[in-house]
């Protein structure tokens, strides 16, 4: 296993170079920058698993900088580094994401054992995402819940597909279940004892997701030590899920176009043609036409996407579907909580879930009740409801796409404590996406 990579980022030279023989000494390799800019580029080139990175920078503050960062490699963890320590900068530097923030010197018995704990997260991590592209149990269509008449009928269009190889194309808002479908789609396929391989789109740049969805041959790149698959090669003979496919870079749709036309792809940096036995099913929230017509998207990958197109309801589309989805929901949280009992619901309570413009859908109604479920005994009552769901307002019609998004971003920012990393999974987008977002309206 090759070592880990650290940068470190400080102006300090003498500082600098008696950290980095530490941990030469360690066995890491290790990249050293004295301004911002120049840390950067390094992160860019190298992706280095921890980011040892000084407050005061001469082009740059270490705390105001953690989110760019990690926008650039968001599977990075930056430990920040300051001379003096104070309670406000640790506070906004965690929230920013990073990993940790220490005192110089005070502190420098720490910072081997800070550093091997990201790398345990970080592998801890990597393996459940192995896990989750490979085999497991994937929901079916009987563990759908809902009879409303809309996602009935996405039922019955996903079933009459799903023994074909046909291409799938899921649509609808962020939150709605597309995941779930896709399984259930994979599971009653002449696929299913093939793997179930899901990637979003949004969650890497575009040469990341290039290596992940090809692979890539030894020396395509710096840091590729050693051929490897790609997910493509991964899916053989199953299914391969590409969840917001509207964020796929031009000139990868071109790639992944090839690979529907002529079933044949190349590793980066190999010239060796592969084959894939792989069924795609895509998702997004977007419209793709529109996008389309902006010219953000290629038209002829879109018609060989939407060869089969399924649009799941919202979940205000359907409100008969609350009250068992929410009892659902109590019942997944009180087992991961090993709570004995399921705790019931106040008809009170389920009032104000009927009430709610579930702008999130599916996946905002599960973390309420999981929520709920921590906070109350036996009974959930609107009391263990957050404070905008407990006096829920009617939904404005006038509102435009961008005021419900930043409102949508707001609500969960409150309700994770403005955890970023929280606040990404709980909106069901990249880390990298909701940065931006916080940037494009005012809030980071």
């Amino acid at each position: 296993m090759a070592p880990a990579t650290i940068l470190i980022i400080d102006d300090e030279v003498s500082l600098r170079g008696l950290l980095a023989r530490i941990l030469r000494l360690e066995g890491f390799v290790v990249q050293e920058a004295g301004t911002l800019r120049d840390g950067k580029r390094l992160l860019t080139e190298h992706k280095p698993q921890v980011v040892l990175c000084d407050v005061k920078l001469p082009d740059g503050n270490g705390v105001d900088a953690v989110s760019g960062l990690l926008q650039l490699s968001p599977y990075t963890d930056v430990v920040l580094l300051t001379a003096y320590g104070n309670i406000p900068d640790g506070i906004r530097a965690i929230q920013n994401g990073a990993f940790d923030y220490i005192v110089k010197g005070d502190d420098n018995d720490r910072i081997i054992p800070l550093i091997n704990r990201a790398l345990e997260k970080q592998s801890l991590q990597l393996r459940i995402r192995q896990l989750e592209r490979g085999h497991g149990k994937y929901h079916t269509f009987d563990q759908i819940v809902g009879q409303s008449a809309c996602l009935q009928a996405s039922i019955a269009l996903a079933r009459r597909v799903a023994p074909t190889d046909a291409t799938v194309l899921l649509t609808g808002e962020t939150g709605t279940g597309k995941e779930v479908f896709a399984q259930a789609v994979h599971a009653a396929s002449t696929r299913a004892g093939g793997p179930f391989v899901a990637v979003n789109c949004s969650t890497f740049g575009r040469e990341l997701l290039e290596s992940e969805l090809f692979g890539h041959r030894a020396g395509a790149f710096t840091g590729a030590h050693k051929d490897q698959k790609g997910l493509l090669e991964e899916a053989q003979h199953g299914t391969l899920f590409l969840d917001e496919i509207g964020e796929m870079a031009p000139e990868l749709q071109a790639k992944l176009l090839r690979v529907l036309e002529t079933g044949e792809y190349l590793r980066v940096g190999d010239t060796r043609p592969l084959h894939a036995d792989v069924r795609f099913i895509a998702a997004t929230h977007r419209t793709l036409l529109e996008e389309v017509s902006k010219g953000h998207f290629r038209d002829d990958l879109y018609y060989r996407l939407s060869v089969f197109e399924i649009r799941l309801p919202a979940l205000r589309e359907r409100p008969d579907d609350i009250p068992a989805l929410a009892r659902h929901f109590a019942a997944l949280a009180a087992e991961k909580l090993n709570r004995k009992r399921i705790p019931t619901l106040h008809d009170a309570f389920v009032d104000h879930l009927l009430r709610s413009p579930w702008k999130g859908n599916l996946r905002e109604l599960r973390n309420v009740i999981e929520r709920a479920v921590i906070l109350a005994d036996d009974v959930l009552t609107p009391a263990v409801l957050p404070a905008d769901l407990s006096q829920p307002s009617s939904i404005d019609a006038n509102w435009d796409l961008s005021a419900l998004e930043r409102n949508a971003i707001l609500r969960a920012l409150e309700h994770t404590g403005h955890n970023k990393a929280e606040t990404a999974r709980l909106l069901g987008i990249a880390p990298a996406t909701l940065y931006r977002k916080l940037k494009e309206y005012g809030l980071g």
